[in-house]
C-alpha cells in the first residue's frame, strides 16, 4: 500500500556548504513550504501551494510555523557507551580501563544489546539525529542488535563490530581470525540491506596487534565499498603509546597507512595533535578527521583545529562521540564546537554550523544523493525545529529578525525540547515515545 503525507512548514535546504554569511546561493529558504512523502521518499518539494496541487487527496500536517530541515547525521559514536556519559574525573586511557571497558563487556548477553539498542535509536531521533555511524562492542551479537533495531525503524545507518585483540580485558578481546570471520559474515549479511552500511572497525593502534591490522586490510581490500572507523591523536598518552607499540612507524597516521586503510571512506575520530606529515597524508588520500567537540572538552584533550585541516583540502565531520561526548544532540555538539573554534580564533557561521551536521556530513560519507537535503529523490529523513522551544529561547527569539538569527539560537540554546518531530523515511518517530 503506497503511503502518502505532505509536511508543511518554513523549509531549509543546502545545496552547498555557504562561504560565509551573505552566500545566499548556498541554500534555499521558502516561508511557506512543502514535503510530499511517498513510501518515505520525497518526491516534491518547494512552496506549498505548488506542491499542493500536485499532491491531490492527500494528508497534510502542518508543522508551521517551525523549520523543518534534513534529519542530522552523526559520523562517531559508540552504540555501548549509554552507561559510560558521565562517568566522571579522568583522561582518556584511564577512562577506557575504569569506565567504558567494563560495560562494553556487558554486550556479551543478547537481552542486553538488544534493550540497549532500542534505548539508542530513541536517543537519537529524539535528538534529531536520523543516521549515525557506531561503533559496536566487539561482539557480534551487539552488531546484530544494531543492525536489527536499525532495520525495523527502516533508518540509514552505519556501524559495525570492533576488532581489538589485544591492551583490552580478556572478555573483550578478540583474535585476527575471529574479528576478520565475525566481520565477513555481517558484511554479508547487512551491508546494503535495507539502508545499512558496515563500516570495519579497528579500535584503534594500541588495541590492535600488527596481525589484527593485517587482516583489517584484506577486510579492506575484499570489501572496498564499506567504510572504514577508528580513532587518531586524541591525546598526547595515547600517541606516546602508539609510538612504543609501533616503533617503525613514522607517526600515529602511518600505522593505518602502513596496512593501505586510508581512503575517503575512512573516519578518524578526533584527529587533534597531528604533525605535518600526517596531514599531509590526510589531504593525500581523503581520509576524512572527525571533529567530536563535547568530548574533546569533557576528558580535556585538545582543540581541534578545523580551519587549519580545511585549508588544505581535508573535508572535516563532526559527531558526539557518545559516551566521551556528554550529549547526543548535534545542537549541542555544534555549540561546543563554535566555542572551541573561536577560542582558536576560528569563527563557525550558523549556516555553515547547519550545513555540517546535514549535507557537510553526508557529503564525507558520499552518500548526499540520499540523505542530508530535501530534494526531491532524497530519502524522507526530516527533522521538524522549533526554535521557541523553552522561554529563554522564546524571549531571545523576539528579537531575531533573520534566518541566520533564529539557527544560531537554535545552535546555542536548544536540546531536545527543539526537536517537534522527527521523521526517518517519512514516518514520525517522537511521538510514540515518552522521553
Amino acid at each position: 500500500m503506497t503511503s502518502k503525507k505532505l509536511l508543511r512548514g518554513r523549509l531549509l535546504n543546502f545545496i552547498s556548504e555557504p562561504t560565509g554569511p551573505e552566500d545566499k546561493d548556498a541554500f534555499s529558504y521558502i516561508e511557506d513550504g512543502a514535503l510530499l512523502i511517498c513510501d518515505g521518499i520525497i518526491v516534491g518539494s518547494g512552496d506549498y501551494n505548488e506542491v499542493a496541487k500536485i499532491a491531490g487527496d492527500v494528508e497534510v500536517i502542518d508543522h508551521r510555523p517551525h523549520l523543518l530541515m534534513a534529519g542530522f547525521i552523526d559520523t562517531h559514536l559508540h552504540f555501548p557507551q549509554m552507561h559510560v556519559i558521565a562517568s566522571w574525573g579522568t583522561q582518556l586511557l584511564d577512562w577506557l580501563n575504569n569506565y567504558t571497558f567494563p560495560e562494553e563487556a556487558r554486550f556479551s548477553d543478547e537481552q542486553h544489546c538488544a534493550r540497549m539498542a532500542g534505548e539508542f535509536f530513541d536517543q537519537l531521533t529524539a535528538h534529531g539525529t536520523t543516521t549515525a555511524m557506531a561503533y559496536c562492542s566487539v561482539h557480534k551479537q551487539s552488531a546484530e542488535a544494531y543492525f536489527s533495531e536499525a532495520e525495523r525503524r527502516n533508518m540509514c545507518m552505519i556501524g559495525g563490530k570492533t576488532l581489538m585483540d589485544r591492551n583490552a580485558p580478556d572478555n573483550l578481546q578478540d583474535t585476527p581470525q575471529s574479528g576478520y570471520d565475525d566481520s565477513k559474515d555481517l558484511i554479508a549479511k547487512w551491508h546494503g540491506k535495507g539502508r545499512a552500511h558496515y563500516a570495519i572497525t579497528p579500535r584503534f593502534a594500541i588495541t590492535s596487534t600488527p596481525e589484527q591490522l593485517e587482516m583489517t586490510s584484506a577486510l579492506v581490500a575484499e570489501h572496498p565499498e564499506c567504510f572504514i572507523q577508528t580513532h587518531l591523536s586524541e591525546s598526547h598518552d595515547e600517541i606516546a603509546f602508539t609510538a612504543e607499540l609501533y616503533p617503525t612507524a613514522r607517526d600515529y597516521l602511518d600505522v593505518y597507512q602502513s596496512y593501505g586503510l586510508l581512503s575517503d571512506k575512512m573516519f578518524l575520530g578526533h584527529a587533534i595533535h597531528l604533525k605535518p606529515r600526517e596531514i599531509d597524508a590526510l589531504a593525500e588520500t581523503a581520509a576524512h578527521p572527525v571533529f567530536c567537540p563535547t568530548s574533546n572538552l569533557f576528558l580535556g584533550s585538545g582543540l581541534f583545529d578545523d580551519a587549519g585541516l580545511r585549508s588544505r583540502g581535508i573535508s572535516n565531520a563532526i559527531a558526539t562521540d557518545i559516551g566521551g561526548g556528554t550529549s547526543y544532540s548535534m545542537l549541542t555538539t555544534l555549540s561546543e564546537g563554535y566555542k572551541i573554534l573561536q577560542l582558536q580564533g576560528q569563527k563557525m557561521h550558523p549556516l555553515r554550523a547547519f550545513h555540517w551536521i546535514t549535507l557537510g556530513n553526508a557529503t564525507t560519507l558520499g552518500l548526499q544523493d540520499k540523505i542530508g537535503n530535501l530534494a526531491t529523490g532524497s530519502d524522507a529523513d526530516i527533522v521538524v525545529l522549533d526554535s521557541s522551544a523553552t522561554r529563554p529561547m522564546d524571549i531571545r527569539m523576539e528579537t531575531a529578525t533573520t534566518l541566520s538569527e533564529e539557527l544560531f539560537i537554535l545552535q546555542t540554546m536548544a536540546d531536545d525540547r527543539s526537536i517537534a518531530e522527527t521523521y526517518v523515511a517519512g514516518v514520525a518517530q517522537k511521538h510514540s515515545q515518552s522521553n
